[in-house]
């Protein structure tokens, strides 16, 4: 890999559980691995940590709670390796009272240092929800992936994640702008008038011309990468069109589509058995798919304007798409 890495650290986030962000992060690092980078899987679902299980490793000797507690010092002694050749891990502190939800400095103290970490790539799997410090940690990282599958409430939850991430992302760059906060946040008159981003930009252009610049320049570089996982038909796979089409709309931002993981049930043999290197053991289609998502990161990781070409897929059919952005945001 070059020398400089524009993107390395990585986060996988999206909306509530049960939609495969830990398999993916670790189905990732797996292939990133093989592919010849050092990775470091980061544990962030601080509240119900089970990444060091799905690796492999049942009691882990060292977990974020000795970095909280500065027990010890630094970031990197709390790495551990696995028993995956390349791939090495910081496991959640699920036993520390509070874990859920650390102190703004214990926050800060994580974010100075992920990105020092001696790896090509580090993948940071987030928990569930949308807390201020899910989406801080997500809007930290230079690349940010979304996990969703085709189902209905998914493709909410995930949209819902998205936008909350990017509000997240306005507020704190206007964070002592209380006439911008407001029209975030607070006033129900505004709010009447705010159905979509570019409701609030005009919002912004009227009455505070000179801070329009700074929001349009938060949405031209928020970029998030979409990942729809267990994809059993041709619904599924059009699922991250969807999201695409109303984020476009609805928050002025596109997200671009970094792949597609088909349903493949050895996934929960390899979970069930706590043996990772099942997923690449054998020629599959999540191994594709997982081998196809990891080459597209390293391309991204090489550029300091990262770019990603869309898919060349039909448009999904325009009564689809006209009903879940009436769902996804209803008050349009």
């Amino acid at each position: 890999m070059a020398n400089q890495q524009y993107m390395k650290l990585w986060s996988i986030g999206g909306g509530k559980g049960g939609v495969g962000k830990s398999i993916v992060t670790m189905g990732l690092g797996i292939s990133l691995a093989r592919l010849g980078n050092r990775v470091i899987l980061v544990d962030g679902d601080l509240g119900a940590a089970n990444l060091h299980t799905m690796m492999g490793l049942r009691f882990p000797p060292l977990t974020l709670e000795d970095f909280l507690l500065k027990r010890l010092p630094r970031l990197e002694d709390v790495v551990v390796k696995t028993p995956i050749e390349g791939i090495s891990l910081i496991c959640g502190a699920d036993d520390l009272l509070g874990a859920a939800n650390p102190t703004y400095f214990q926050k800060i103290r994580v974010l100075r240092e992920l990105e020092d970490l001696p790896a090509d790539f580090v993948l940071l799997d987030l928990g569930a929800g949308t807390s201020f410090n899910i989406l801080d940690f997500f809007n930290h990282s230079s690349g940010k992936i979304a996990v969703f599958t085709g189902i209905s409430t998914s493709l909410q939850n995930v949209y819902g994640f998205i936008k909350c991430a990017l509000f997240r992302k306005i507020s704190r760059e206007f964070a002592k702008d209380f006439e911008i906060l407001t029209l975030l946040y607070e006033d129900e008159a505004a709010a009447e008038e705010i159905n979509s981003m570019d409701d609030l930009v005009a919002q912004v252009r009227r009455l505070a011309p000179d801070k329009c610049f700074r929001l349009l320049k938060i949405l031209r570089d928020f970029e998030v990468f979409l990942v729809t996982n267990m994809v059993k038909n041709e619904q599924d796979f059009r699922a991250a069109e969807i999201i695409q089409s109303v984020c476009a709309d609805f928050l002025n931002i596109k997200p671009q589509i970094l792949g597609h993981l088909l349903y493949d049930p050895l996934v929960d043999v390899a979970i069930n058995q706590m043996v990772p290197s099942l997923l690449h053991q054998r020629d599959n289609k999540i191994i594709r798919g997982l081998e196809q998502i990891a080459k597209r990161m390293m391309r991204l990781a090489r550029r300091p304007l990262p770019t990603l070409a869309p898919d060349n897929q039909k448009a999904a059919p325009a009564a689809s798409l006209a009903f879940w952005k009436g769902a996804l945001n209803p008050g349009s």
